[in-house]
């Protein structure tokens, strides 16, 4: 599937709107950023937490780098036939970023159904 940095970018901020108020009102300090690959050029990785997750801050606040939660526009590109299944995949890929966020680790997101 083919789609520009600008159309991918307004299909994430779209599902970003989707998600639930309670999912996204406590994100502080966290910016959402598209890139094409991950730095090692791999297509295998989706999304990315670049950042502390809130059970692992001690202290925390004014001055502190936003943390980032970064999806791969190329990977998720890779994977999918269509727009339908483009945007579940950004759906699901910001759930998880999400959650490692709130301190959800791979596990307990693979026995939710999100990994």
């Amino acid at each position: 599937m083919e789609l520009d940095a600008e159309a991918f970018e307004a299909l994430v901020v779209e599902e970003l709107d989707q998600l639930p108020d309670d999912m996204v009102d406590g994100l502080e300090n966290v910016v959402f950023v598209v890139e094409d690959r991950p730095e090692d050029g791999s297509l295998d990785l989706l999304g990315l937490y670049d950042g502390f997750a809130l059970t692992e801050r001690d202290r925390y606040g004014f001055g502190e780098m936003p943390d980032r939660i970064i999806l791969y526009r190329e990977s998720l590109l890779a994977i999918c036939e269509d727009e339908g299944e483009l945007r579940d995949e950004i759906h699901v890929t910001l759930v998880h970023e999400i959650a490692h966020f709130y301190g959800i680790d791979d596990d307990r997101l693979h026995e939710l159904g999100w990994a």
